[in-house]
């Protein structure tokens, strides 16, 4: 069955990018093997996704709406939010999964290594993933869910079974639920109220990037 090129364009990304950490565990050996380390992976993931949309860019009507100055103080503020929600100590039933240890990645890498795979690091969780996941989540499946024909359906119209279903489901992608669902009601109110993808995009890069610096800083390594 083929997909209309409007969902393609926004399924394929997050898809891809899935497929890349169910994969993981029988790539990670054949990039040892050749020398190049698993925790390159990453990149790799980055990359691909990133090449994906761009070729699909000019199918995203719902990012040719710039946002304006006061658009963009109050999604930062939001992603200040969130990552502040995100590293709150939250009991182990919040947890989907065994808790991730805290294992420094850069032990055994040489600086410049180090330097490299944590801005690619940072600069993928920033700028690629929050385009790939709001793209996915926000404009796709939260207002699929109310219509199939989703691109017109009004992000300020979408009903509270949609605004909901699409955090909850937003939540089970993440190993700490329960601070997903709550980023995933924020960045859906987000686009509910200004009604401009780039609202939740940019508050989920600001999320992404401070705990991105925050784990490099404090050693929380876990939260990756």
């Amino acid at each position: 069955m083929a997909f209309p090129q409007t969902i393609l364009a926004r399924v394929l990304p997050f898809a891809l990018y899935i497929l890349f950490l169910a994969l993981a565990d029988f790539a990670a050996p054949l990039m040892n093997s050749i020398g190049v380390g698993e925790k390159w992976l990453y990149a790799i993931r980055v990359v691909t996704v990133s090449v994906v949309i761009l070729y699909f860019w000019r199918s995203y009507s719902e990012l040719k709406v710039q946002p304006t100055l006061n658009n963009i103080v109050t999604a930062v503020a939001a992603g200040l939010l969130v990552f502040l929600l995100w590293i709150l100590p939250y009991p182990e039933w919040t947890t989907l999964g065994a808790d991730a240890k805290s294992v420094d990645p850069t032990l055994g890498q040489d600086a410049l290594t180090t330097f490299w795979w944590l801005s690619i690091r940072i600069l993928g969780a920033a700028l690629v993933v929050p385009v790939m996941e709001e793209l996915f989540w926000r404009s796709f499946v939260m207002r699929w869910l109310d219509n199939k024909d989703f691109l017109n359906v009004s992000p300020e119209k979408v009903t509270m079974f949609a605004f909901i279903a699409s955090s909850i489901l937003f939540a089970l992608e993440h190993q700490l639920w329960l601070a997903g669902l709550l980023a995933g009601l924020i960045y859906a109110q987000l686009y509910k109220v200004y009604k401009n993808l780039w609202v939740p995009i940019i508050s989920h890069a600001v999320t992404n990037g401070l705990l991105g610096v925050w784990v490099v800083f404090t050693g929380n390594w876990q939260y990756w």
